[in-house]
């Protein structure tokens, strides 16, 4: 039966996970299904009895991997030259399209909440991933159902996979793909009311010009929608947007940020606001230098 051999291989890894949640996505990327808290033997037993309609139905399975010992770390995006620099700490490598890959990494010793994600930022910019990545991933074995594949979806692919590798960040970081840590952004948190253009006071960014103006996508045509929906946030916060602000208006304007929500990533906007307003910290620092 499809995906049964993948199932077995993926989820045998051993690091450490103790659960997960399980999405079903149309290939509109619309929600169909959510099965929270599930552990490994409901997985195992429920997943191959499920692969069947999904595939009549172009349903894309999905699961989010939790733990109580290890933090796990989604590199996603990767080109096949990437693939070297990470083989040494991932547990996982998959291929989710010709040319595309994500990387599986177990952390182990992190703390606060806070320095898990400063460490995740630094570990997918060192890596060359996308920076917001959701932290869930298609099934190996099944198909990967977006518009832009079709008629020909791929599958998703185990390139690699070592059982029971968790890496620390001492382990992470003397492989070399660790980027440098950065001095952390004191941002002020506006709380005035907010106010239009005709006050002479701030204004929200033309979002659609932030859109045109973004590189390509990697993923395929068009341009690309994280990095318009992190300029964005840093030109709202450069006119006095506090961070929270920005992430809620990041909702209504950003397709993105909505498919996000729908994935269960409720955090996308959140973070890819404060990764701006620290990249926009960063660049007034320098200018007064």
């Amino acid at each position: 039966m499809l995906g049964r051999s993948e199932l077995r291989d993926s989820l045998r890894c051993r690091v450490g996970a103790t659960h997960f949640d399980l999405t079903h996505i149309n290939i509109e990327g619309e929600k169909r299904g959510f099965r929270p808290q599930q552990t490994l033997a409901q997985l195992k037993n429920s997943l191959p009895r499920l692969f069947p309609g999904a595939t009549a139905r172009q349903n894309n399975i999905i699961v989010r991997p939790h733990s109580d010992t290890a933090q796990f770390i989604q590199l996603d995006d990767l080109k096949s030259e990437a693939l070297p620099r990470v083989r040494d700490v991932a547990f996982l490598i998959l291929q989710t399209s010709p040319g595309n890959h994500q990387a599986w990494v177990a952390v182990s010793g992190l703390g606060s909440g806070e320095e898990t994600k400063e460490f995740a930022r630094r570990l997918r910019k060192g890596a060359g991933a996308d920076p917001s990545a959701s932290g869930a991933t298609r099934v190996a074995g099944t198909a990967n159902y977006k518009r832009k594949y079709e008629p020909n979806f791929p599958t998703v692919k185990i390139i690699d996979s070592v059982p029971g590798r968790i890496a620390t960040p001492v382990a992470i970081e003397s492989c070399g793909i660790l980027a440098p840590a950065e001095p952390p952004a004191v941002i002020p948190i506006k709380t005035h009311r907010r106010t239009t253009k005709s006050d002479g006071e701030r204004t929200w960014p033309d979002y659609e010009r932030c859109v045109a103006g973004a590189p390509p996508s990697r993923e395929g045509p068009g341009p690309d929608r994280s990095m318009a929906d992190f300029f964005w946030c840093m030109l709202a916060v450069q006119r006095g947007w506090s961070i929270e602000e920005v992430a809620n208006k990041l909702l209504e304007v950003s397709v993105r940020a909505q498919e996000r929500v729908r994935l269960r990533d409720e955090g996308y906007a959140q973070v890819t606001a404060e990764n701006a307003a620290a990249a926009a910290e960063r660049g007034r620092k320098r200018g007064r230098g």
